[in-house]
């Protein structure tokens, strides 16, 4: 092989290995944008009973504490918790290598995120008020109840409930915040000395199954409580959302007082201010 041939050989060697890296290298750039494209024509052809918004969803990238500032792919806001379970189906059936997530929003009081997604999926659980009506029993059963979804505010279940001469026995201190945020968060507050937090005045849950840790179940509605799906019970109860997204619950009542004491002192010095 004379020294011509063998430069030639070598250039023609050189030009393959950089035509194959640049071929690399564009399919490691496109590959994510194909993949986005993928996830938003999936979402796109979901039927559902709400609809999905993906523009002007500024609001779902923001929270109440204002740290963390995360804007979603998708904003759903559901009219069934079919629609919810269909979101979270969809979300695991797209895999990991989607790197598609799902997060539920109530009244986006979260401090640090906890109800933001990058480039996922929300779901804007206040959506569920309109198809879900808060019902109280109080006749024929040996406690009462009410069964609210968890996108109703506690203020409003307040106001259903005294209609009615009755009251939830726990509460937060702020009542414009959903049932399935404080539920996920435990729900303390004033009345936990004597009656516990929140999440120890619930009979029943609806959940949306997750699939994170023990619990089985992939966009599955499950009943759950004390002698039904216990472990779930339990799970999603303060569990921050990551073992299912709660859609509805069963809050313990109890009588309302027609009348409270109440001492206001105008400082600790003087005591003869009192309301």
């Amino acid at each position: 092989m004379t020294c011509q041939s063998l430069v030639l050989t070598r250039k023609t060697n050189v030009l393959l290995v950089r035509s194959f890296t640049i071929l690399v290298l564009i399919c490691i750039v496109m590959k994510p944008e194909v993949c986005f494209s993928s996830v938003l024509s999936s979402l796109k052809a979901l039927h559902l009973q709400g609809y999905i918004t993906f523009e002007n969803n500024e609001f779902a990238s923001r929270d109440f504490g204002n740290q963390i500032h995360s804007h979603p792919l998708a904003v759903v806001h559901p009219k069934s918790v079919t629609d919810i379970s269909e979101i979270v189906t969809h979300v695991w059936q797209m895999g990991p290598a989607s790197e598609l997530t799902v997060a539920a929003r109530g009244h986006g009081h979260s401090l640090q995120g906890q109800a933001q997604t990058r480039g996922g999926v929300i779901i804007n659980m206040e959506s569920l008020q309109q198809d879900q009506e808060m019902q109280v029993y109080y006749n024929g059963v040996k406690f009462p109840y009410v069964d609210v979804s968890a996108g109703e505010l506690w203020i409003n279940i307040l106001h259903e409930t005294l209609r009615y001469g009755l009251a939830p026995k726990s509460w937060t201190d702020y009542l414009h915040l959903t049932v399935g945020g404080t539920l996920s968060n435990a729900g303390i507050s004033g009345q936990a000395f004597r009656h516990g937090p929140q999440i120890s005045n619930v009979h029943q849950l609806e959940v949306v199954t997750g699939f994170i840790g023990f619990i089985a179940g992939k966009g599955e509605v499950l009943i759950c409580s004390q002698e039904q799906n216990a472990d779930l019970f339990h799970a999603v109860l303060g569990g921050l959302g990551q073992f299912g997204i709660i859609t509805k619950a069963r809050i313990s009542l109890e009588r309302a007082p027609k009348m409270v004491n109440y001492k206001y002192h105008k400082s600790l010095k003087d005591k003869s201010v009192v309301l």
